[in-house]
Protein backbone atom coordinates (compact mmCIF):
# COMPACT_ATOMS: atom_id res chain seq x y z
CA UNK A 1 0.00 0.00 0.00
CA UNK A 2 1.45 3.36 -1.04
CA UNK A 3 1.52 5.99 1.70
CA UNK A 4 0.06 9.34 0.71
CA UNK A 5 2.26 12.40 1.16
CA UNK A 6 -0.06 14.01 3.69
CA UNK A 7 -0.96 10.80 5.54
CA UNK A 8 0.09 10.74 9.19
CA UNK A 9 2.18 7.93 10.60
CA UNK A 10 0.91 6.09 13.67
CA UNK A 11 3.68 7.75 15.70
CA UNK A 12 2.54 11.21 14.55
CA UNK A 13 -1.07 10.41 15.41
CA UNK A 14 -0.03 9.11 18.82
CA UNK A 15 2.07 12.19 19.60
CA UNK A 16 -0.75 14.53 18.56
CA UNK A 17 -3.30 12.68 20.67
CA UNK A 18 -0.92 12.60 23.62
CA UNK A 19 -0.24 16.33 23.35
CA UNK A 20 -3.96 17.08 23.25
CA UNK A 21 -4.69 14.78 26.18
CA UNK A 22 -1.88 16.30 28.25
CA UNK A 23 -3.17 19.81 27.52
CA UNK A 24 -6.68 18.82 28.59
CA UNK A 25 -5.53 16.87 31.65
CA UNK A 26 -2.91 19.33 32.85
CA UNK A 27 0.34 17.36 32.95
CA UNK A 28 2.30 14.55 31.32
CA UNK A 29 2.57 11.34 33.31
CA UNK A 30 2.89 7.61 32.61
CA UNK A 31 -0.86 7.20 33.08
CA UNK A 32 -1.55 9.62 30.25
CA UNK A 33 0.53 7.55 27.85
CA UNK A 34 -1.13 4.33 29.02
CA UNK A 35 -4.57 5.86 28.53
CA UNK A 36 -3.86 7.24 25.06
CA UNK A 37 -2.47 3.92 23.91
CA UNK A 38 -5.26 1.96 25.58
CA UNK A 39 -7.85 4.05 23.75
CA UNK A 40 -6.02 3.82 20.42
CA UNK A 41 -5.89 0.05 20.76
CA UNK A 42 -9.55 -0.21 21.73
CA UNK A 43 -10.63 1.91 18.78
CA UNK A 44 -8.38 -0.04 16.42
CA UNK A 45 -9.91 -3.33 17.57
CA UNK A 46 -13.37 -1.95 16.81
CA UNK A 47 -12.23 -0.77 13.40
CA UNK A 48 -12.62 2.89 14.41
CA UNK A 49 -10.31 5.81 13.77
CA UNK A 50 -8.54 7.67 16.56
CA UNK A 51 -10.21 10.00 17.31
CA UNK A 52 -13.46 8.49 16.01
CA UNK A 53 -15.36 10.02 13.13
CA UNK A 54 -18.78 11.41 13.99
CA UNK A 55 -20.66 8.33 12.69
CA UNK A 56 -18.28 6.10 14.66
CA UNK A 57 -18.74 8.21 17.78
CA UNK A 58 -22.49 7.62 17.59
CA UNK A 59 -21.83 3.87 17.81
CA UNK A 60 -19.29 3.98 20.66
CA UNK A 61 -19.71 3.33 24.38
CA UNK A 62 -16.66 3.35 26.67
CA UNK A 63 -16.51 1.96 30.21
CA UNK A 64 -13.66 3.30 32.34
CA UNK A 65 -12.78 1.37 35.51
CA UNK A 66 -10.49 3.89 37.21
CA UNK A 67 -10.67 7.56 38.26
CA UNK A 68 -7.04 8.28 37.47
CA UNK A 69 -5.01 10.05 34.78
CA UNK A 70 -5.55 7.11 32.44
CA UNK A 71 -9.30 7.67 32.51
CA UNK A 72 -8.94 11.26 31.29
CA UNK A 73 -6.72 10.11 28.43
CA UNK A 74 -9.18 7.41 27.36
CA UNK A 75 -12.02 9.94 27.38
CA UNK A 76 -9.98 12.48 25.39
CA UNK A 77 -8.94 10.08 22.63
CA UNK A 78 -12.35 8.43 22.26
CA UNK A 79 -14.27 11.70 22.75
CA UNK A 80 -16.71 9.74 24.91
CA UNK A 81 -18.53 11.97 27.41
CA UNK A 82 -20.72 11.50 30.46
CA UNK A 83 -23.13 14.09 29.10
CA UNK A 84 -23.56 12.13 25.89
CA UNK A 85 -23.96 8.92 27.90
CA UNK A 86 -21.17 7.42 25.82
CA UNK A 87 -18.74 7.38 28.78
CA UNK A 88 -19.55 5.10 31.69
CA UNK A 89 -17.59 5.07 34.97
CA UNK A 90 -17.43 1.77 36.85
CA UNK A 91 -15.57 2.22 40.13
CA UNK A 92 -13.47 -0.97 40.13
CA UNK A 93 -10.11 0.65 40.84
CA UNK A 94 -8.63 -1.29 37.91
CA UNK A 95 -6.52 0.25 35.15
CA UNK A 96 -8.86 -0.99 32.46
CA UNK A 97 -11.42 0.21 29.93
CA UNK A 98 -13.97 -1.49 27.71
CA UNK A 99 -14.82 -0.28 24.22
CA UNK A 100 -18.22 -1.21 22.78
CA UNK A 101 -19.44 -0.97 19.18
CA UNK A 102 -23.22 -0.55 19.44
CA UNK A 103 -23.72 -1.43 15.78
CA UNK A 104 -21.95 -4.80 15.87
CA UNK A 105 -22.24 -5.58 19.62
CA UNK A 106 -18.52 -6.34 19.72
CA UNK A 107 -16.65 -5.20 22.83
CA UNK A 108 -13.05 -5.36 24.03
CA UNK A 109 -11.80 -4.89 27.58
CA UNK A 110 -8.20 -3.69 27.77
CA UNK A 111 -6.26 -4.04 31.01
CA UNK A 112 -2.92 -2.38 31.82
CA UNK A 113 -0.46 -5.04 32.98
CA UNK A 114 1.58 -4.82 36.16
CA UNK A 115 4.46 -6.47 34.27
CA UNK A 116 4.81 -3.40 32.06
CA UNK A 117 5.94 -1.40 35.09
CA UNK A 118 8.64 -3.91 35.94
CA UNK A 119 9.78 -4.15 32.32
CA UNK A 120 10.06 -0.39 31.77
CA UNK A 121 13.76 -0.53 32.60
CA UNK A 122 14.34 -2.77 29.58
CA UNK A 123 12.75 -0.28 27.19
CA UNK A 124 14.26 2.91 28.67
CA UNK A 125 17.46 1.90 30.51
CA UNK A 126 19.08 5.32 30.16
CA UNK A 127 16.37 7.21 32.06
CA UNK A 128 17.47 8.30 35.56
CA UNK A 129 14.35 7.65 37.64
CA UNK A 130 11.32 5.34 37.52
CA UNK A 131 8.83 8.02 36.45
CA UNK A 132 10.88 9.19 33.47
CA UNK A 133 11.66 5.56 32.74
CA UNK A 134 7.99 4.61 32.55
CA UNK A 135 7.14 7.73 30.55
CA UNK A 136 9.75 6.89 27.92
CA UNK A 137 9.16 3.13 27.96
CA UNK A 138 5.40 3.29 27.53
CA UNK A 139 5.86 5.23 24.30
CA UNK A 140 7.77 2.39 22.63
CA UNK A 141 6.61 -0.74 24.46
CA UNK A 142 4.54 -3.15 22.34
CA UNK A 143 0.82 -3.45 23.02
CA UNK A 144 1.35 -7.12 23.89
CA UNK A 145 3.57 -6.13 26.83
CA UNK A 146 1.50 -3.18 28.04
CA UNK A 147 -1.94 -4.73 27.88
CA UNK A 148 -4.09 -7.78 28.28
CA UNK A 149 -7.10 -7.83 25.95
CA UNK A 150 -10.39 -9.62 26.52
CA UNK A 151 -13.21 -9.85 24.02
CA UNK A 152 -16.30 -9.45 26.20
CA UNK A 153 -20.07 -9.15 25.97
CA UNK A 154 -21.68 -6.06 27.47
CA UNK A 155 -25.43 -6.20 28.01
CA UNK A 156 -26.86 -2.71 27.65
CA UNK A 157 -30.48 -1.85 28.30
CA UNK A 158 -32.31 0.94 26.47
CA UNK A 159 -31.88 2.99 29.67
CA UNK A 160 -28.08 2.89 29.24
CA UNK A 161 -28.02 4.27 25.71
CA UNK A 162 -27.53 7.82 24.47
CA UNK A 163 -30.64 9.80 23.63
CA UNK A 164 -33.52 11.41 25.49
CA UNK A 165 -34.64 10.30 28.95
CA UNK A 166 -36.74 7.18 28.51
CA UNK A 167 -38.20 6.96 32.00
CA UNK A 168 -38.77 9.17 35.02
CA UNK A 169 -39.88 8.22 38.51
CA UNK A 170 -40.41 10.29 41.65
CA UNK A 171 -38.94 9.26 45.00
CA UNK A 172 -41.68 8.74 47.57
CA UNK A 173 -39.46 10.04 50.37
CA UNK A 174 -37.64 13.12 49.07
CA UNK A 175 -39.64 13.92 45.93
CA UNK A 176 -36.57 13.88 43.68
CA UNK A 177 -37.10 12.86 40.07
CA UNK A 178 -35.00 9.82 39.11
CA UNK A 179 -34.15 9.29 35.47
CA UNK A 180 -33.39 6.29 33.28
CA UNK A 181 -34.70 3.46 35.46
CA UNK A 182 -32.28 4.14 38.33
CA UNK A 183 -35.03 4.16 40.96
CA UNK A 184 -35.39 1.44 43.61
CA UNK A 185 -38.66 -0.33 44.43
CA UNK A 186 -39.18 -1.39 48.05
CA UNK A 187 -42.42 -2.76 49.46
CA UNK A 188 -44.36 -1.36 46.54
CA UNK A 189 -42.89 2.13 46.84
CA UNK A 190 -40.37 3.91 44.63
CA UNK A 191 -37.27 5.58 46.04
CA UNK A 192 -34.12 7.22 44.77
CA UNK A 193 -30.97 5.28 45.60
CA UNK A 194 -29.77 7.66 48.34
CA UNK A 195 -33.09 7.30 50.18
CA UNK A 196 -33.25 3.55 49.61
CA UNK A 197 -29.71 2.51 50.43
CA UNK A 198 -27.82 5.50 51.79
CA UNK A 199 -25.66 8.02 49.95
CA UNK A 200 -22.04 9.07 49.68
CA UNK A 201 -22.99 12.21 51.67
CA UNK A 202 -24.50 12.64 55.12
CA UNK A 203 -26.15 15.37 57.23
CA UNK A 204 -27.83 17.01 54.23
CA UNK A 205 -29.62 20.30 54.99
CA UNK A 206 -31.01 22.96 52.74
CA UNK A 207 -29.14 26.26 52.94
CA UNK A 208 -29.69 29.82 51.76
CA UNK A 209 -27.39 32.81 51.39
CA UNK A 210 -27.86 36.52 50.62
CA UNK A 211 -26.59 36.27 47.06
CA UNK A 212 -28.92 33.44 46.03
CA UNK A 213 -30.53 35.80 43.52
CA UNK A 214 -27.30 35.97 41.51
CA UNK A 215 -27.57 35.13 37.82
CA UNK A 216 -25.20 35.46 34.86
CA UNK A 217 -27.64 38.20 33.83
CA UNK A 218 -27.88 41.22 36.12
CA UNK A 219 -31.69 41.16 36.26
CA UNK A 220 -32.89 37.81 34.94
CA UNK A 221 -36.41 38.18 33.61
CA UNK A 222 -37.55 35.13 31.65
CA UNK A 223 -40.17 37.14 29.78
CA UNK A 224 -37.62 39.61 28.45
CA UNK A 225 -34.61 37.45 27.67
CA UNK A 226 -34.21 36.49 24.03
CA UNK A 227 -32.14 33.85 22.32
CA UNK A 228 -29.65 36.55 21.36
CA UNK A 229 -29.13 37.28 25.07
CA UNK A 230 -28.13 33.68 25.71
CA UNK A 231 -26.65 31.92 22.67
CA UNK A 232 -27.76 28.34 22.39
CA UNK A 233 -30.37 28.64 25.15
CA UNK A 234 -33.98 27.69 24.58
CA UNK A 235 -36.77 29.91 25.89
CA UNK A 236 -37.16 29.48 29.64
CA UNK A 237 -40.23 27.41 30.49
CA UNK A 238 -42.68 29.44 32.55
CA UNK A 239 -43.28 26.64 35.00
CA UNK A 240 -39.54 26.42 35.73
CA UNK A 241 -38.60 30.09 35.87
CA UNK A 242 -41.89 31.59 36.98
CA UNK A 243 -44.36 33.53 34.83
CA UNK A 244 -44.88 37.25 35.08
CA UNK A 245 -48.33 38.73 34.58
CA UNK A 246 -47.52 42.44 34.87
Amino acid sequence: MVKQVNEKTEAQTFEELLAGSVAAHGHLCPGQIVGVRMAMLGLRLLGFEAPPTYPQLKQLIVFVEMDRCTGDAVAFVTQAKLGRRSLKFVDYGIMAATFVNLQTDRAFRIISTEESRDLAVLYAPAEPDWRQQQTAAYKVMPDSVMFRVQEVKVDLSPFDLPGPTRRKATCMKCGQVVRDNREVSQNGFVYCRPCAAGAYFTAAREIAWPEMTWSPYANPDPTKLTDSDSPGRSTWPGEMAGKRHD
